[in-house]
């Protein structure tokens, strides 16, 4: 998948790896359980309406995808955060 240019899909990890890989995303359902993938990410909610997906995906050819960043706190270091935590915790009581 990194070498994908755009991904349609259904599925929700999808739609975080390619927010994750900055890989535009049009998703073929008619809602999300990870929005923030819409709001940041580069993944479009297209629903099953065949021209809200051609439309979607001739954005992508054309160049005209939307801009996207990275969320804020998907930087791979979690298991750090949650390492740091527990220490922390851990050592106060």
């Amino acid at each position: 998948m990194a070498n994908s240019k755009l991904v349609f899909t259904d599925s929700g990890g999808l739609q975080e790896e390619t927010t994750a890989l900055g890989i535009p995303c049009i998703t073929i359902r008619e809602n999300t359980e990870r929005p923030v993938t819409i709001w940041e990410g580069t993944n479009v909610l297209a629903g099953s309406d065949k021209s809200k997906i051609v439309n979607a995906a001739l954005n992508v050819i054309c160049g005209n995808q939307k801009s996207s960043v990275i969320p804020k706190l998907w930087d791979g270091k979690s298991a750090e955060r949650i390492v740091n935590i527990l220490r922390s915790n851990l050592l106060s009581n």
